[in-house]
């Protein structure tokens, strides 16, 4: 992996300054405390992937649809107040669009859940997916995936008071997740003595343990942290990652062209510092992160 990584018990984020892994609104930029500027990336102008229906269709609409998440503070959220989602999904999507030769208006941003990811890729609702979207085998089966752009670790959010310091505290224990995702399977697997509770967005997750309905939620650590300093005192990450969730773009089955095309957009904002610019502006400081290293497979 190229030298940046993360240790992810440091990671602060929230919708004021961040450091780390995680957000809300536009965090301290690293070192001399000054907000991190938008970034802006190239639009290529010389882009011709006529090997790729899904390029082609979108060319010809003038827009580019990509589903993302609009719930997960850091990563893909639309906050109060605001129309658009925002987070370092959102900036991997602009800057892949970007390499494809859509400007920021041409991109259309769908929300998508856990559990319709696939469909939506499937039936053509979206053209692509980036919404903290783990790279597995079950899912490559049916679409496909490049990156990894990310590498986040499942771990739990608790009350502020709880004494569940790890996965092998769950056992009698509500744990909230979400449809189709890879948390909730992994809870459902391999902690079967955990009562699982699923919905369709964590957000309502966050809301049953706020009330006490359930005991902890279960995602990747970045989305968690979020959440933690949204309410900040209520809950804390307990900071013990179990799995590593590569994050990757979801891309339409069978589309070579498409999918060489967005692995190239990332390996390059990695080594022309874009990467490094929509990272520190959503999530914070890059200190003690890696870069993963993109997998052609």
């Amino acid at each position: 992996m190229k030298k940046l990584r993360l240790t992810v018990a440091s990671v602060a984020i929230g919708m004021l300054a961040l450091s780390g892994c995680g957000q809300g609104g536009t965090p301290e930029s690293s070192g001399d405390g000054d907000k991190a500027e938008a970034p802006e990336y190239s639009v290529a102008t010389d882009v011709d992937l006529k090997d790729s229906k899904t390029w082609q269709k979108a060319k010809d609409a003038g827009e580019i649809t990509i589903g993302v998440k609009k719930d997960q503070p850091g990563l893909g959220n639309v906050s109060a107040g605001s129309k658009e989602p925002e987070g370092f999904d959102i900036e991997i999507a602009k800057m892949v669009a970007a390499h494809l030769g859509f400007e920021p208006d041409q991109i259309k941003y769908t929300e998508t859940v856990s559990a319709n990811r696939e469909p939506f890729l499937q039936q053509g609702n979206v053209d692509m997916v980036v919404a903290t979207y783990t790279i597995n085998d079950e899912r490559k089966k049916v679409v496909d995936f490049a990156g990894p752009y990310y590498v986040a670790g499942q771990d739990l959010l608790v009350a502020e008071d709880s004494d569940i310091a790890g996965p092998d505290d769950l056992d009698g224990k509500k744990v909230c997740s979400v449809d189709g995702s890879t948390p909730a399977q992994n809870i459902e697997d391999k902690y079967t003595k955990a009562e699982l509770v699923t919905y369709d967005a964590y957000s309502k997750c966050v809301t049953d343990l706020q009330s006490g309905s359930v005991d902890a939620v279960t995602t990747d650590d970045a989305i968690l942290r979020g959440y933690a300093k949204q309410y900040d005192g209520e809950f804390k990450v307990v900071g013990k990652p179990f799995t590593e969730e590569p994050y990757g773009v979801g891309l339409p089955k069978g589309d070579d062209a498409l999918r060489d095309a967005v692995n190239d957009a990332l390996e390059e904002g990695m080594d022309d510092g874009d990467w490094k610019k929509a990272f520190e502006y959503t999530l914070g400081s890059t200190d003690g992160v890696d870069m993963p290293k993109v997998d052609r497979y």
